[in-house]
């Protein structure tokens, strides 16, 4: 099994609402997938996402297409930093072990 994690942190706050409208685009893209559970968190300029996949082609292919696709595209526009860790494990972490792993061994991406 293979868990995601992510932390996008906005450049300003007003964009939290281009977020929000790719969000919905993106559940309902998730909606058509294996994904096994997700859970999302998030309040100002940070906003957290963890998913669980069984197999890790199913999350490359969700990642790698789509809604998911178009927002990894644009996510310059509204996002200064992007932290992204998988992990090969069972069962979703908690918010402060993720929130920790991101900080301490996420992949960073500045724009």
């Amino acid at each position: 099994m293979k868990v995601t994690l992510t932390l996008l942190h906005l450049r300003k706050p007003w964009h939290f609402f281009a977020l929000s409208y790719q969000a919905l685009h993106i559940i309902q893209q998730l909606k058509g997938t294996p994904v096994k559970e997700t859970k999302t968190q998030g309040l100002g300029s940070k906003h957290y996402t963890m998913s669980l996949w069984e197999q890790e082609e199913d999350m490359k292919t969700f990642a790698r297409s789509g809604a998911h696709l178009e927002a990894m595209k644009g996510a310059r526009k509204i996002a200064k930093e992007i932290r992204v860790l998988t992990l090969d494990q069972d069962t979703l972490p908690d918010w402060y072990t993720a929130k920790k792993l991101l900080m301490e061994k996420g992949k960073v991406y500045t724009y």
